[in-house]
């Protein structure tokens, strides 16, 4: 399996987008903003990134009406 290298912002935004996902609660840009201790624009780029790597992966809000935002699922390593 190869190694995904990480930049520092990337570990973090990762590491808290899994940490809210163990605790149950729904990763929105708020929560990993509040958990990275970054602002919801400074994660627009490592989201980003995240996610062309095959880490993170976007989701939208289900239901109709009640869109909460984006919310980004971690992906586990095989």
């Amino acid at each position: 399996m190869q190694q995904v290298q990480l930049s520092e912002v990337e570990a973090r935004v990762y590491q808290a987008v899994s940490a809210l996902e163990a605790r149950g609660h729904v990763p929105y840009p708020d929560l990993i903003a509040e958990e990275t201790g970054l602002t919801e624009e400074e994660l627009r780029e490592p989201l980003h990134l995240l996610t062309e790597r095959g880490l993170l992966h976007r989701e939208d809000s289900p239901m109709a009406g009640l869109d909460f935002g984006p919310r980004w699922c971690a992906r586990q390593p095989a």
